[in-house]
């Protein structure tokens, strides 16, 4: 579809909750679809996790976005799902590829929201593409349960912030969630979390810095549990950590679901967000330095400083081996 000026910032850069919209939207298509393909219980596909995605190239208002998904392994209960997003100038025919994501959905019936349904296997041209797809499926389940035992922190107020600390650009965003925002089965669409969480982490790069800002990566965001509809959510996002030129937020969803419902409030989904500081001209600007007050805030910026050596090593190390 093309790209409207609702779907950018005041820059007119796509907003990187748009992309990630679309691109779930295509993995619920396609693994709802295969689920489906098999004489069985009907089914409704749940996004349970995104892997690590980059933003290769920034897409624009007037662009044609093209996003194509693919089924590249199946588990019992599981179906991954690769996606790719190509962006087309339709004035000059230019095409680029903006991003690549891997996406984990579980099916679950329509009778019984809480039954998962099994997953029709599919046809491998290779026997390796089976166990390397084992090896990725038993990869994320670990970390699911890693992040999910993380999950106990919560963003509290902070009474006139220094500008440049946590406090200062910390952000939250309050949803009710409508019929609109739901799947069938009357849970929310990934994508929509996805879309509400890029906003809050949008919002805290931009309140840092003080300048155009883009999504440059997100890491895994893992879907713990589902949000029903009528639920209220808190979308909640706070800097971690700082390199010369980039910022990288925590963001995580709590749910209240408050409509005939006595339990209390949860957390749903969690991720980091990577963001880049732009000039007017689309150039990286330096990022002022995160200033850290308190043990957890130290803590948190080195365990982010981690995760950016690490992220920075892979990518040497990938450039290394298409050289």
């Amino acid at each position: 579809r093309i790209m409207r000026p609702d779907d950018a910032n005041i820059a007119g850069n796509v907003h990187g909750g748009t992309i990630l919209k679309m691109i779930e939207e295509a993995g619920a298509i396609i693994s709802t679809r295969h689920c489906n393909s098999q004489a069985g219980e009907p089914c409704v596909a749940a996004l349970a996790r995104v892997e690590r995605t980059d933003f290769l190239s920034p897409m624009c208002i007037g662009e044609v976005a093209n996003v194509s998904a693919e089924i590249t392994y199946t588990s019992r209960h599981s179906v991954e799902v690769q996606v790719n997003v190509m962006s087309e100038n339709i004035l000059t025919g230019g095409k680029k590829v903006t991003n690549k994501a891997t996406l984990w959905y579980v099916p679950l019936s329509l009778k019984n929201v809480n039954k998962v349904v099994e997953v029709p296997p599919i046809q491998y041209a290779r026997k390796e593409q089976e166990d390397e797809g084992k090896k990725r499926y038993e990869e994320q389940k670990l970390d699911r349960l890693e992040t999910k035992q993380r999950n106990g922190d919560v963003i509290l107020p902070v009474i006139n912030p220094e500008p440049h600390t946590v406090g200062y650009s910390q952000s939250s965003l309050i949803h009710l969630v409508g019929p609109s925002d739901c799947t069938l089965l009357g849970f929310v669409h990934g994508g929509v979390t996805m879309k509400l969480m890029d906003e809050v982490a949008g919002i805290v790069a931009a309140r840092h810095c003080k300048t155009n800002i883009v999504t440059a990566s997100v890491d895994a965001i893992n879907f713990h549990e589902k949000i029903k509809k009528g639920c209220v959510i808190t979308v909640s996002g706070r800097m971690t950590f700082t390199s010369n030129k980039s910022m990288e937020i925590e963001v995580f969803v709590d749910a209240d679901p408050f409509v005939d419902e006595p339990r209390e409030r949860y957390r749903a989904v969690s991720a980091f967000f990577t963001y880049v500081s732009l000039s007017k001209e689309g150039k990286p600007l330096p990022v002022p330095q995160l200033l850290t007050e308190t043990e957890d805030e130290k803590r948190r910026f080195e365990e982010g400083k981690g995760r950016y050596l690490q992220t920075k090593a892979k990518r040497q190390a990938q450039m290394q081996q298409q050289a």
